[in-house]
């Protein structure tokens, strides 16, 4: 797997720390040894996945000659926070397009992420109904923006394509040689499920290195049956994208819809216990809408004895923390 062969920006300088959580280990009877894969610390503004993702993605930007990034993502979106820290970094204008998914949700002059749009000065934020057709919106944006003479690039939900997903399948990578250099075999990965890129590059990657490493992912918004075809797709592209020709069967993907609760980032008492459990045992901190919902169901798959008893398995952490504090209430 040549992922040399593809221009990226650098943001990802060295090795996210892979750590070993004895206190939480212990905290759920010693039945299995949780490592935890740190992209929390990754760079950007306040971390998470999505640098991985757009240090190819921007790379394309400006190789296209671009000033401008457009993306989108809910109201809280870790995504928009980071596309537009490293638009800061790059000197490009950056405009946001939110998805209103949980309605009255939108705060303009909210916390968590929202104040950080406005911190980090994105050139404008709006704000659309759920269920809006998101690149049309964002197309709107683009055709405004090139009418003053400007070049912007649209990035989707969750920098979520093929040429996003390689900061996945490089994760991958780094994560077997992390393990390798620290004598630690894992049974399983378990990692977040949402707009399918990071699942769908974790997927690619460990396929292509022949780890015959299961790979489970934790729904956050979606069921099994609708997140599965979604993640393959964006599997079978990404490997074509990066040349690999055996073709990756769809059994490969294993998506769990168990834990999303009553929708999209909101709260279930299974995340709140998730994120107090994981931070009163090992100082780490969760987010309230995706690494805390597959926490709990990992979690939960633990205490149901879905992993072999005395394995070693490793979570991905894909960061968020600042969406933490515009729950505040949910935690009291």
């Amino acid at each position: 797997m040549n992922l040399a062969q593809f221009a990226r920006r650098g943001y990802v300088t060295e090795p996210t720390p892979l750590e070993r959580l004895d206190n939480f280990s212990a905290a759920l009877g010693n039945k299995v040894t949780v490592y935890i894969k740190r992209d929390d610390l990754l760079p950007g503004c306040a971390g998470g996945n999505k640098t991985r993702k757009l240090d190819f993605c921007i790379a394309d930007a400006l190789a296209q000659g671009a000033d401008t990034i457009i993306t989108c993502g809910a109201v809280q979106s870790n995504h928009c926070r980071l596309t537009l820290s490293w638009a800061v970094k790059e000197k490009m204008d950056c405009h946001l397009v939110l998805e209103e998914r949980v309605k009255g949700s939108y705060k303009a002059d909210g916390s968590g992420n929202n104040f950080l749009f406005n911190l980090l000065g994105a050139k404008s934020v709006k704000a659309v109904p759920g269920g809006s057709p998101m690149l049309e919106e964002m197309g709107k944006v683009a055709e405004a923006l090139k009418a003053q003479g400007k070049k912007p690039y649209i990035i989707p939900g969750g920098a979520s394509n093929a040429l996003g997903a390689l900061g996945y399948a490089s994760c991958a990578q780094e994560t077997m040689e992390q393990l390798f250099l620290m004598g630690v075999n894992i049974h399983t990965m378990v990692v977040p499920s949402g707009s399918a890129g990071t699942h769908a590059g974790i997927v690619t990657g460990m396929y292509a290195n022949n780890t015959n490493i299961p790979v489970k992912g934790i729904n956050v918004s979606r069921t099994k049956e609708v997140q599965e075809p979604i993640v393959h797709k964006l599997v079978c592209e990404t490997a074509k994208l990066i040349g690999i020709k055996q073709e990756i069967p769809a059994s490969a993907v294993d998506c769990n819809g168990d834990y999303v609760g009553p929708g999209y980032s909101l709260p279930t008492d299974s995340m709140v216990e998730a994120v107090k459990l994981l931070a009163r045992t090992e100082s780490i901190l969760l987010d309230p809408v995706y690494s805390g919902k597959a926490m709990a169901g990992f979690i939960d798959l633990i205490r149901k004895d879905t992993f072999p008893k005395g394995s070693n398995v490793l979570f991905l952490h894909t960061g968020g923390s600042p969406a933490l504090y515009a729950y505040t209430d949910t935690f009291k």
